[in-house]
């Protein structure tokens, strides 16, 4: 077992790993791009343009005919023109990583006093992945599954031992990454990759704008050894780069990093909202020269464009969100080391349903009854005569699991929200017909150990001739 992982690199992978990138070579790259596209513009266009779309201008380093196998397990194209657009033309599956190189980390590191040093290596991609999602594109389904994977979650990686997933991108990069991810998933094809880090994350947040969201409540931390200041208030506010950063890495609360992970989904459901338009494949330009030396991927450009257009224009109900289940160790119970220990049955489920994955399931997950399903109320408008009646409801309807949420919802909901936490949209859908009200998101943001989150709204309370309470904050005015 690997009870140090961060001193367990390979000497052959330490040349990827140093902490002053070659800036040069980006921009050597990104000038070729520009060239290339000048070139197209005026003169030789068919040729010209086949391989500018064809050419993969972001990728930070090439790929060994080891690692670029691991992405080329389906031999079939990920795209056609179709009128001279770029559209996908099957299900793609792409694994995204967040890292994060903090000097600390690397294999030379030397204590140095607090204050002394810059914690984050800028515009290096092989650090601990802070972020880890799968999310396959599929056109015939016309639909979006994303799934969170914790960076605790404990796994086998190749070559290295039994450590934290997150482990495998400093290990390996991407390609062991994708590797171990193909794995714990029950053998899914990862077709691209796409690696960004902390600085690129902040870069694109300021050049499209801030995002409005509900902090839910006061995040403070502070870590002189990272440079990590964290600094929010509770309440609807726009997020800019830098705080959009500290909401994305907070992880100091009782959840640790399953809270995190709720987090970056209810951050890519407001991103998804507000950002994701038609008119954003116009920006796409703009944006990739912003942070172009924050970003490795083996997507092309004409792969890159097709995932543009199609993800801009689906249905936002379309877009599905889970997180790989499972429990938090036990004190004790591997040496003393916090892991998230994956739960495989429901794991297989998820990819079953969602991702494409052809396997026998176990059969006593395939018909769940309202008998069997934990399902959580949470309050958002400080009334416990909505939840009360929500939970007579559903007591009656046959679901013998109802409980309260351990903490209510902070900000008042207009619309009921059913949680499918576990992504089991059909339960939710049945569940939300008993109730007779409420929009059905499939998330994992919901009540951890619930099946299914209901959060209260308002209108919950208009149907059942509930009176509305006026806020204490608002009568205090």
């Amino acid at each position: 077992m690997a009870t140090n992982p961060i001193k367990l690199g390979r000497e052959s992978d330490l040349s990827n790993k140093s902490s002053n990138p070659k800036k040069s070579s980006y921009s050597h790259k990104w000038t070729i791009f520009v060239v290339l596209f000048v070139a197209l513009l005026s003169g030789g266009l068919g040729a010209g343009l086949a391989f500018v779309l064809s050419s993969r201008p972001f990728q930070q380093r090439q790929l060994s005919a080891e690692e670029a196998s691991v992405f080329n397990r389906n031999a079939d194209s990920i795209t056609s023109a179709i009128a001279g657009v770029p559209t996908l033309t099957r299900p793609v599956n792409i694994l995204v990583l967040g890292s994060i190189m903090l000097t600390s980390d690397l294999p030379d590191a030397q204590s140095k006093p607090k204050g002394k040093y810059l914690a984050e290596v800028d515009n290096n991609f092989n650090g601990m992945s802070d972020a880890m999602l799968l999310i396959r594109f599929d056109p015939a389904a016309k639909k979006v599954a994303v799934l969170s994977i914790p960076r605790d979650s404990r796994v086998n990686i190749q070559g290295v031992g039994t450590t934290k997933i997150n482990f495998a991108n400093y290990a390996g990069g991407a390609a062991l990454s994708a590797q171990t991810v193909s794995q714990v998933l029950g053998d899914i094809p990862i077709d691209r990759y796409v690696r960004f880090n902390v600085n690129g994350f902040g870069k694109l947040i300021d050049a499209l704008g801030d995002i409005d969201i509900y902090v839910p409540k006061k995040m403070k931390y502070q870590d002189d050894s990272q440079h990590l200041y964290i600094n929010l208030n509770a309440g609807q506010q726009k997020l800019n780069g830098s705080k959009a950063i500290q909401y994305m890495r907070y992880r100091h609360d009782d959840l640790g990093d399953i809270g995190r992970v709720q987090r970056q989904q209810a951050f890519f459901r407001a991103f998804i909202d507000q950002k994701l338009k038609p008119e954003l494949i116009t920006k796409f330009p703009e944006l990739l020269a912003i942070i172009k030396d924050n970003i490795d991927t083996n997507l092309s450009v004409e792969e890159v464009l097709a995932l543009a257009g199609y993800t801009s224009k689906i249905d936002r109900k379309s877009i599905q969100m889970h997180m790989a289940p499972g429990r938090f160790s036990n004190p004790g119970e591997f040496d003393n080391l916090s892991y998230w220990i994956l739960d495989n049955r429901l794991l297989l489920k998820v990819m079953n349903q969602n991702f494409g994955i052809i396997k026998q399931a176990d059969p006593s997950l395939a018909d769940i009854s309202p008998q069997t399903l934990r399902v959580a109320i949470q309050d958002s408008m400080s009334q416990p005569e909505g939840t009360k009646k929500a939970t007579t409801i559903l007591s009656k309807a046959g679901y013998a699991q109802v409980f309260a949420a351990s903490d209510r919802w902070t900000k008042p909901l207009a619309k009921t929200q059913i949680i499918a936490q576990n992504g089991d949209r059909l339960s939710a859908e049945k569940l939300r017909d008993a109730l007779g009200i409420g929009e059905v998101l499939i998330e994992s943001t919901g009540e951890l150990e619930s099946d299914i989150t209901v959060r209260v709204g308002k209108d919950w309370l208009q149907a059942n001739n509930i009176p509305l309470k006026v806020a204490k904050s608002a009568q205090t005015k």
